[in-house]
């Protein structure tokens, strides 16, 4: 880990301030760049009140060119900065991350998923013109083909109840207590929500891990990263909006280390077939297995198939038939003898693992 910028905030602009980091520096970077969406004058709503959109001259290039070359020239910087290993969240509206995903493409990231943002709250269409622009969308991509970026499946599916987490995400955008504000005013006018950041970090980072974030803004992936156990770099041109993500950090409290650990991903487990405790002589051909009342039993085949009466296939498939369901963890339904203790197949499984790891 690059320690010069381990837990550093950066007052600066990204285009200079990316030149100075060494290269292969970050585990993953989270990136909100201006979004250029091109407002020509005030927003107002039905009776005339004034709406607080996004109008300031960070926002606001020359050309969509203009646009484009400055996307392409800090994703290459990130992408340098980037470990081999790692990967890259960009959000953006329709207004920019279509631009964006073409420059990702065209400097060789590989995305890995674009993710809608259903935003439970959003803003509405007060002229009626047009639909209610009610998502974002962010784009997930690895620094290439080839890296083995992070993604901690399980978590994520501990955080869905046990499902498979999806690509559209409803969460609220940023209000309430958690809305950093001046004298009543917004302080920064994109302020992303917590809950965001913390199933970005979660999903796709480890604990220890270094974020880097160019548009640091009010700094919400820098607060989220510290409370997760991870390392955070932001760089933010804006002064009040730097002194502001400052004051967040200063007031955030880490969770204690030892609720930070997540589930660990099934792939990450060495796959042990059975039929390998049968080829490696730890359980014979012909031993007979059974499930905790004993009153089922099965014979072990030479293959590592079992058979019990007129069935026959994997200790699985077997299981689930007698079971009379769809599946069956076959490791935890059958048993057998040891000397003169029964204990699960899976012990002879974990047995052998404790052979080949020391």
């Amino acid at each position: 880990m690059n320690l010069k910028f381990k837990n550093k905030l950066i007052n600066g602009d990204c285009l200079e301030e990316l030149k100075k980091i060494p290269d292969e520096s970050f585990d993953l970077i989270f990136a909100d760049p201006p979004y250029n969406l091109q407002l020509k004058k005030e927003l107002t709503r039905p009776d005339r009140s004034k709406v607080s959109a996004v109008n300031d001259k960070w926002d606001q290039f020359e050309s969509f060119k203009k646009y484009d070359d400055f996307t392409y020239y800090w994703l290459s910087q990130c992408k340098r900065v980037l470990k081999k290993d790692g990967a890259i969240w960009i959000i953006g509206s329709y207004h920019n991350i279509f631009r964006v995903g073409t420059a990702i493409q065209n400097l060789g990231f590989w995305i890995l998923n674009d993710v809608i943002w259903n935003k439970k709250n959003p803003m509405p269409n007060f002229k009626g013109t047009r639909f209610t622009n009610a998502h974002e969308t962010l784009i997930w991509a690895s620094k290439s083909e080839r890296s083995k970026y992070t993604f901690n499946y399980q978590s994520l599916k501990c955080l869905n109840d046990d499902l498979q987490m999806r690509s559209n995400w409803d969460l609220p955008i940023c209000n309430g207590k958690e809305r950093l504000k001046k004298n009543g005013k917004k302080i920064h006018s994109t302020q992303k929500p917590e809950a965001l950041l913390h199933r970005i970090l979660l999903a796709t980072s480890n604990k220890n891990d270094l974020i880097l974030d160019p548009f640091l803004g009010s700094g919400t992936s820098a607060t989220v990263a510290k409370k997760l156990g991870r390392n955070y770099c932001g760089i933010e041109k804006e002064k009040k909006y730097f002194k502001a993500a400052k004051q967040r950090l200063k007031r955030t409290e880490v969770i204690e280390d030892h609720y930070l650990d997540t589930v660990k991903n099934n792939k990450s487990k060495l796959r042990i077939p059975f039929g390998s405790l049968v080829e490696l002589g730890i359980i014979k051909p012909g031993t007979t297995i059974f499930d905790n009342k004993r009153k089922i039993s099965a014979k072990i085949m030479a293959d590592g198939s079992i058979k019990h009466a007129q069935t026959e296939g994997s200790i699985h498939k077997v299981a689930a038939y007698i079971l009379g369901s769809e599946s069956c963890n076959g490791w935890t339904y059958w048993y057998c003898k040891i000397g003169t203790n029964i204990v699960p197949i899976d012990d002879l499984r974990k047995k052998f693992l404790q052979q080949i790891h020391r």
